[in-house]
């Protein structure tokens, strides 16, 4: 098992370097799921590009991608993309809005966020269970057909990362749980432990 996981270290390469890379410039440090998706960069590449687009389709902001992916890791049980987005979603908003999204409540949303929220829900735990109501609801919040499209695109291009993530055994960084807020942290308690 590699650091990233129960996959081995990727063989050294350009790509692989180059992805090391972007991690210490963004973050100071290589992330556990950076290791995982470094075994093919092209496909990682891929992902980013089609999670970027339809983020854009969805008109998201970074208090929105906050919350929607806050909410759909604490739905799936990933500690990883939990303590990451919702130390992001704190930093955009603050710490008791993150617990609020990684227990559900939404207090501290607006009615758009919390539609967003539970939509991301619904596809991580029923999307064969979608309504035509739940698609008005999106429309009530604000958002139109190409942006509904481009919203459900995103989460589920989420859901695959972290199912990716989850499946393949990458534990939450250290460096995660230590920039995590005590708010954070104490919802977190599902998932693959982060080291202390």
């Amino acid at each position: 098992m590699g650091k990233g996981g129960f996959l081995a270290e990727p063989e050294p390469s350009d790509a692989v370097e180059a992805k090391y890379a972007a991690d210490r410039a963004d973050d100071g440090y290589v992330m556990n799921l950076t290791r995982v998706w470094a075994q093919a960069p092209p496909v990682d590449d891929a992902w980013t590009a089609f999670a970027g687009a339809a983020a854009e389709a969805a008109g998201l902001t970074f208090r929105q991608k906050g919350i929607v992916v806050t909410a759909l890791a604490a739905a799936m049980g990933d500690a990883y993309c939990s303590l990451a987005w919702g130390t992001r979603l704190a930093r955009a908003s603050d710490a008791p809005t993150a617990r609020a999204v990684l227990d559900g409540t939404d207090e501290g949303l607006d009615d758009e966020e919390r539609t967003i929220a539970a939509w991301a829900r619904q596809l991580v735990r029923d999307p064969n269970g979608t309504t035509a109501a739940d698609v008005d609801a999106l429309r009530r919040a604000g958002f139109d057909d190409r942006a509904i499209l481009g919203l459900t695109a995103y989460i589920a291009a989420r859901i695959a990362f972290s199912t990716v993530n989850d499946a393949l055994g990458a534990i939450p960084d250290a460096e995660l749980r230590a920039a995590a807020p005590a708010a954070v942290l104490d919802a977190v308690t599902y998932g693959r432990a982060a080291p202390a």
